[in-house]
Formats: C-alpha cells, sequence, structure tokens
C-alpha cells in the first residue's frame, strides 16, 4: 500500500509504480466515488477497449412468468 499526501490546494500525486501499472496518461478522465469512508479512483476505458472483458460470463437466468 503506498501513501500519498493532500497539497494545500487539495491535490495528490498517484505513485509511478500505479500510474505504470494502469496505463495512466496525462490528462485521462478518473472517477472519483466515496464509498464508506474510502474513496475509489477509477480510470475511465475508452469502449473500443472493453469490447470482450465479459467474455465468457454465463447470460443465462430464470425470468418470472409475468415477465417476456
Amino acid at each position: 500500500m503506498k501513501s500519498v499526501t493532500i497539497s494545500p490546494k487539495f491535490q495528490i500525486v498517484i505513485p509511478r509504480e500505479i500510474r505504470k501499472k494502469l496505463q495512466l496518461s496525462p490528462g485521462q478522465k478518473i472517477q472519483v466515488i466515496v464509498f464508506g469512508n474510502r474513496i475509489e479512483l477509477i480510470p475511465e476505458q475508452k469502449i473500443k477497449k472493453m469490447r470482450g472483458f465479459l467474455k465468457g460470463i454465463n447470460t443465462h437466468f430464470e425470468r418470472e412468468e409475468d415477465r417476456l
């Protein structure tokens, strides 16, 4: 786990190892989510890059009788 410091302007620097591992680049958008008492940063990805990420997922489910 890495530790970062919040600057007086409320900015943080993402450590180099994490930037490289997640292939982050300057100007890239990141979703910021508050979950309980923590902050989660989720990099946005282009839809073309996400193609096939659910390959092999089981899409079969039982429908209720009153649904078409």
